[in-house]
């Protein structure tokens, strides 16, 4: 009798510790799980940004390729007819709240005209659509290196697409955010953490 009263006093007692322990590990635990989640949602942003870009640039070389269009696509209206930048943001929204709020696109493209035609120096013209976030800018656009036979111009024009945007994450708050505050591309004021991304994608288009 005297066994089995210390045997379940012994038990209590060990089911006592165990819940204490789980009760202080948690937090700990929580605060791996959560930056596990943000980490992760912003790694599937990140590839969905990188991917936007390409489709977009691509769509800007080949629109005139194919046999529902004879000219070169229009890089905007960035809404509500078939453009680069509406094609861009298009592809944006698979992983990101608000494209063209938190985002911003310019697009290098032939059919925007060419700035110092018949030069060397020739260079697609650039048109930006949506909110650019404060304190970046976009690049210029390059400079095909490439001459034709005479030197007079670039055998072809480059054109360009270049995607801004602020990435703000799941679930709010530094501790929540440590992994990603580690990135170059994120800052934290206070208890919110922000991220801009850059992409940019690049192809030839004939000039």
């Amino acid at each position: 009798m005297t066994m089995n009263i210390r045997k379940n006093k012994m038990t209590r007692a060990q089911s006592g510790q165990s819940i204490v322990e789980t009760v202080l590990m948690m937090p700990l635990l929580l605060l791996f799980l959560l930056n596990a989640i943000n980490f992760g949602y912003f790694f599937f942003v990140a590839t969905n940004l990188a991917a936007a870009p390409r489709a977009g640039v691509e769509y800007s070389i080949m629109g005139g390729a194919t046999p529902a269009a004879i000219e070169l696509p229009a890089a905007g209206p960035s809404t509500g007819t078939l453009t680069t930048s509406f094609l861009t943001y298009e592809d944006m929204r698979g992983a990101v709240t608000a494209p063209t709020t938190n985002g911003a696109i310019q697009v290098c493209s032939q059919e925007n005209g060419m700035t110092g035609a018949g030069t060397p120096s020739a260079a697609a013209v650039c048109t930006s659509y949506g909110t650019t976030p404060s304190g970046h800018s976009f690049p210029a656009v390059g400079v095909e290196p490439e001459l034709k036979a005479d030197n007079s111009a670039p055998a072809f024009v480059l054109h360009q697409v270049d995607v801004i945007y602020t990435f703000i994450p799941l679930i709010p708050g530094t501790p929540f955010n440590i992994i990603m505050l580690a990135s170059p591309l994120c800052t934290g004021s206070g208890t919110s953490v922000s991220c801009v991304f850059h992409r940019q994608a690049v192809m030839r288009g004939m000039n």
